[in-house]
Formats: C-alpha cells, structure tokens, sequence
C-alpha cells in the first residue's frame, strides 16, 4: 500500500480538526483514517505470506473496498479475513479504523485492543483506544490508555498529535489535574497554533473550573474563561509580552472574578517573575480569604527564595487545611531551609501520612532527623527515599502526567503534588 493510500484524509476529518463548534464532549471526535490510515505502521504488520488463496482475495477485496469509501462493505470482508487469520495484526488495525470512522466504538475498542495484543509496544494503538473509550464515556480508562500511547510513542502525524493532546488535556481538566492539564494544553497551542476550543479548555483549567462544560454562550463567564484561554495559549507559544499585556487587560477589566489573579500568578510563575506571581496570589486571597491553593503557591514560590516570607502563608493553609499533607509538607521543608528542623520534624511526619510514595518528602525527613540527632530514624528515612527514588526512576517512561493520586505537579520545585 503506498503513503497516499494509507495518509487519506476525508472531508469528515478535516472538519473534525478544529473546525467543529465548541463542545467539550465532543469535539475533536470523528478523526477516522484521517488520523488512522495516517499510520505508517510498523515493519511487522505486513501482510504474512498468504497461506489461503482465500484469505488473499478477502484481504485484496477489503482494501480495495475501504480505498473506494465503501466503509461497511470493507469491514465486513475484513471480520471475513480475520476470521482465517485472526493473527493478522495490519487487518485488525484496518478494521478498528473503519469502525471508528463509522462512529462504532465499542467495536473499535476491541479492534484496537487485538492490535495491542499482537503489537503490545503500539503506542498508536493504545492512543486510539482510549479515543474510543472517551466516545463511550469511560474517562479514566481513556485517560490512562492516551498516557500510555504517548509514553510509548505515537507515530508522527500533526492531526493525530492535534487530536490525542486536546483530549489528554480535557481529560486532566475534568479530573481536576490542573497542572498537567495547563502543560498539555500549552504543548497543544505551541504544536498547533491558537485555537480557541483548546482555549476555551485551557481557560477553565487556569481558573480551576471542574465543569464538564462550559459557561452558558456570550456570557459574562464565557468571555472571561476564552479570554484567559487565549492569554495562557500565547504563553504556551512564547509569546510571553503578547500574553503579560492580555493578562494585564483581563485582571484590570475583571478585579474581582474568581481565581483570576491566581491565573495571572500563574503565568507570572512561567516567566519566573516569582515577586509579581506572589503579589497577583496574594490579591487572589483578599478576594478569596478562605482559598488554600493561592496560601500554597506562595509558600512554594517563596521557598528558597525567602522560606521566612513563606511561613506565614504555610502556616495559614495548614490552619485552614489541617487534613492537607502538602501544605504540612511544604511548612516542613520552609522551617528546615531556615535551620528550625525540631519545628520542621512533626509537620514532616504529618505530610508522610498522605504522601508517603514521594521520595524527596523522606529524603527532608533524613536531612531533619540528622540535624536532631536521630541517627535511626535518619538511616531509616534515607533507606526509603532511595528505594522510592529508584522505583520512580524505573517507573519514569510508564509515569503519567499525575502522580499516583491524581494531583498535579508542582511546577516551582516540582518536589511533591500540589493539590488542585
């Protein structure tokens, strides 16, 4: 089969790719063999050496009937084929791209999971079962199989890259993994260039929004998040002046709208302006007193930088949030920078209860259990962090974008999960 014939791109595809209207649930959905006969798959799909005259004239009437559009036709030849040589790897990949195209999900699934069954190493595959699973509803399935295909790698194509960030990134956003969900969408603006669907997904996310869907059209909301959108995909393309000034103009119009000085804050943070972020973090609390999130980007921030300045806000989350084992953590590591490492122990200690896979978390406790005197304790501590950092260096290629309870990184130290 030649490159154009497995590259072929329907009018159904190309109106897919960005040019559908908004709609979380589905948009970027109906990719088809745009995005699937796209796939230059690997050496050992060829066709095997035919062992069934019957099986060539099948196979050779169901390509033939897929290049003339005759999707069910060729699907039906396809079962027929696989039928005699359910081992065919390149048929069931052929077939699974058919019935997506054909809107038939559930059926694509078990397509493409036959696929990885034959191709376990098929980042494509795994990437395109979990667009089906998207399509059935099944949103931690999906997340979790489009992880894995991109950490195996998928294979190069701008629309499939296009299709698969935009819906890891709506995936992360509704689970609430902001972070991860703002460095997808970012990577998307940069591949891709403004779009105002991954704008409107990445707005929510800077705002911290769960919604499944967005603010009612032409709305006061609706404005504000788009516009936030296209601020932070500038950013995600480097346009760092262009995004600072349309920053600037959001928060000036819209002072008291929830969490818009945070989003500022966090753009701030990107540029490394850690005194404007904290500032932009700290308007945020006037408008939000009770908020936690903008207390612990501070103290993050400020670790290091000036960890006194940072006590405070760390001090106030762990009262507003006693059950919250970042913030107890980051009052840790803020008093042991500062040398108050008999202070620093129990908030430590308390932060192992919630985060006790993070190794750098054990790696403060030895650090603070040394400076005390506690040479038992210290070995102890030492002894984990370097069994739990060696599990995470064995673990990096499979590692999703979230660590193992769903929350984000922190993009300061990226020391441990910051909830959002």
């Amino acid at each position: 089969m030649s490159i154009d014939q497995q590259v072929r791109i329907s009018n159904r595809t190309r109106v897919a790719l960005f040019g559908l209207p908004v709609c979380l649930g589905s948009c970027f959905v109906g990719i088809g063999r745009a995005v699937i006969l796209l796939v230059l798959m690997p050496h050992s799909f060829a066709n095997p050496d035919s062992q069934s005259s019957s099986f060539d004239v099948l196979a050779q009437q169901a390509a033939a009937a897929r290049d003339a559009d005759r999707l069910a036709a060729a699907a039906t030849l396809y079962r027929r084929a696989l039928a005699i040589r359910p081992a065919w790897a390149e048929g069931w990949w052929s077939l699974a791209t058919l019935e997506y195209d054909q809107d038939q999900y559930a059926k694509a699934a078990a397509s493409f999971r036959k696929v990885i069954a034959l191709q376990p190493n098929n980042g494509t595959a795994e990437a395109m079962l979990g667009l089906c699973e998207f399509e059935l509803g099944h949103e931690e399935l999906a997340l979790r199989h489009i992880e894995k295909g991109r950490n195996l790698g998928l294979q190069k194509n701008p629309e499939l890259q296009t299709v698969v960030l935009y819906h890891l990134g709506l995936l992360l956003q509704r689970k609430g993994s902001f972070q991860a969900a703002q460095d997808t969408l970012e990577e998307l603006c940069l591949e891709a260039g403004p779009n105002d669907q991954a704008a409107n997904v990445l707005g929510m996310t800077m705002l911290r929004l769960w919604s499944r869907s967005l603010p009612e059209p032409d709305s006061a909301d609706a404005i504000v998040v788009l516009r936030v959108g296209r601020a932070e995909c500038l950013a995600g393309q480097k346009k760092y002046d262009d995004a600072s000034r349309a920053f600037q103009e959001i928060a000036k119009q819209n002072p008291n709208y929830p969490n818009i000085h945070y989003a500022f804050g966090l753009f701030l943070l990107e540029t490394r302006n850690v005194p404007d972020a904290v500032e932009q973090f700290k308007q945020e609390i006037q408008n939000r007193p009770d908020d936690v999130i903008p207390r612990l980007r501070i103290a993050a921030a400020e670790y290091k930088e000036d960890s006194a300045a940072g006590i405070p806000y760390a001090e106030e989350a762990v009262s507003l949030a006693p059950q919250q084992p970042f913030a107890h953590y980051l009052l840790g590591l803020l008093r042991l920078d500062l040398d108050k490492y008999q202070d620093a122990i129990p908030e430590l200690e308390l932060a192992e209860k919630g985060l006790s896979r993070e190794p750098k978390l054990y790696a403060a406790l030895a650090s603070a259990y040394s400076r005390a005197g506690r040479k038992q304790e210290a070995a102890k501590a030492r002894a984990t962090f370097a069994r739990l950092n060696e599990q995470a260096k064995k673990s990096a290629q499979d590692a999703p974008s979230t660590d193992q309870s769903g929350e984000a990184r922190n993009p300061i130290k990226d020391s441990v999960p910051v909830p959002e």
